[in-house]
């Protein structure tokens, strides 16, 4: 079955840091996208699984970095020096295959979708 759990949202002051995580199950977790209230779901950041880099949106790069366990079934995101503009839920995308080198933002393009894990950053 296949399942891609978010963990780590919590409400924090601008300045501050949070680590996500995305446990996976049937799965390669390979990306990060957000939802804030009354916009649309865009790119976070994306890993190159078979290259182990990562892929980022302009508005975290030098902020956000995204890792994986050694195994594969955890997908971190470490979120420093947050934002009140990174207020969103956060969601997980998964893909059936390890080969992803572009697309990133092709929301239609993954396979699955994790419910998601809330983060407000506020004063």
């Amino acid at each position: 079955q296949v399942q891609l759990v978010e963990s780590g949202g919590g409400l924090v002051q601008p300045g501050a840091s949070l680590r996500l995580s995305c446990a996976a199950a049937s799965t390669y977790p390979v990306a990060w996208f957000r939802q804030a209230p009354g916009k649309e779901r865009e790119f976070v950041t994306g890993l190159a699984w078979n290259h182990n880099y990562g892929v980022y949106s302009d508005s975290v790069k030098g902020r956000f970095t995204i890792s994986r366990d050694s195994d594969g079934n955890i997908l971190y995101l470490q979120m420093n020096n947050l934002k009140v503009e990174d207020t969103a839920i956060y969601h997980c995308a998964g893909d059936s295959h390890t080969r992803r080198l572009g697309g990133w933002r092709m929301i239609g393009s993954y396979s699955h979708w994790g419910q998601g894990t809330p983060v407000t950053v506020s004063t």
